[in-house]
């Protein structure tokens, strides 16, 4: 079965401002370096549909859910907290992001394509269930979860969020949720100054400090979460594969580099091989320094891909 890569023209739309780093080169980049590598020949492309009303109340609040969509401006810009801005495309390029998860948790539980990779923005995971922050509106991985939960009726669900911060939102709505366990890397201390003291039997924290490169993630997450995951046995494993821990990036100061997404890619595809199926559903998050994001990404697709 084919790796499936789903995406839409809506998602390049959505742009604050040229000096704002969360800006639609990122996709050009990640697009450009799939072509140049020949992979692009291997996947098989989606359109990511709009995500349907409901799939976001699941999730969200549905006065805030609400409040967004009455809110979205026509022109100009509103901001929604020091970071988060909306634009005319905004909402369009939010509803095809979580959109593009619940399709390829589809995909997948038809049988239709073994891993799947949206390459998406806006990013999702620091939306909570009551507020947009840190460039995300609606949770996109949080989104899906919830999805194949309540829809396809899953019992176990696990998310892994390598992203230099931590996952807060994702945290926040599946804090009571022992159906879904939660693997989160990050920063610390760092934006947005979350996670380090929460422990609990599903939601595995790993705060890393600055300065921190691959030997201490990989020991990490060979200590903490690869058992609980192992333990855990899900049948559907999603990614926020965020990329802005890499060296390369300014975003943080972690030393992160392509082979250590390959690396915890072919180890996440290991636990999902057993357990799910081979079922992994991964969702772009952060990643700014756009040469190094367009390798990471293909480093992991290719290690979706069994190469790792």
């Amino acid at each position: 079965m084919p790796i499936a890569y789903l995406s839409h023209p809506d998602c390049l739309l959505h742009d604050v401002g040229a000096e704002h780093p969360e800006r639609p080169a990122r996709l050009n980049a990640i697009n450009d370096q799939l072509i140049r590598s020949g992979m692009e020949f291997v996947l098989q492309q989606y359109e990511a549909p709009p995500v349907q009303r409901e799939h976001l109340d699941r999730v969200h609040d549905p006065d805030y859910v609400t409040g967004l969509f009455a809110e979205a401006p026509y022109d100009g810009l509103l901001r929604l907290d020091s970071d988060t801005f909306m634009m005319p495309k905004t909402l369009d390029a939010a509803l095809r992001a979580a959109g593009a998860v619940v399709k390829a948790v589809d995909l997948l539980m038809a049988g239709q394509a073994r891993a799947a990779f949206c390459a998406v923005r806006p990013p999702g995971h620091h939306a909570e269930r009551h507020r947009a922050m840190g460039f995300c509106y609606f949770n996109n991985v949080a989104v899906g979860a919830a999805y194949a939960l309540d829809v396809h009726g899953l019992d176990r669900v696990a998310i892994v969020d390598f992203d230099v911060h931590h996952g807060n939102g994702t945290e926040d709505i599946f804090r009571d949720d022992p159906r879904v366990l939660f693997c989160s890397s990050f920063q610390h201390p760092f934006y947005p100054f979350t996670g380090h003291e929460t422990g609990t039997d599903h939601i595995i924290n790993v705060p890393l400090a600055a300065g921190a490169g691959g030997g201490e993630f990989r020991r990490q997450a060979e200590a903490r979460w690869l058992p609980a995951l192992a333990a855990f046995q899900p049948q559907l494993l999603l990614v926020s594969a965020g990329f802005d821990a890499h060296v390369e990036d300014e975003m943080g100061q972690l030393r992160l580099r392509e082979e250590d997404y390959a690396w915890i890619t072919g180890r996440l595809k290991a636990i999902a091989d057993d357990s799910a199926g081979g079922r992994i559903v991964s969702c772009l998050e952060g990643g700014y320094a756009l040469d190094a994001l367009g390798r990471s990404v293909a480093a992991h697709i290719d290690a979706l891909l069994g190469h790792a």
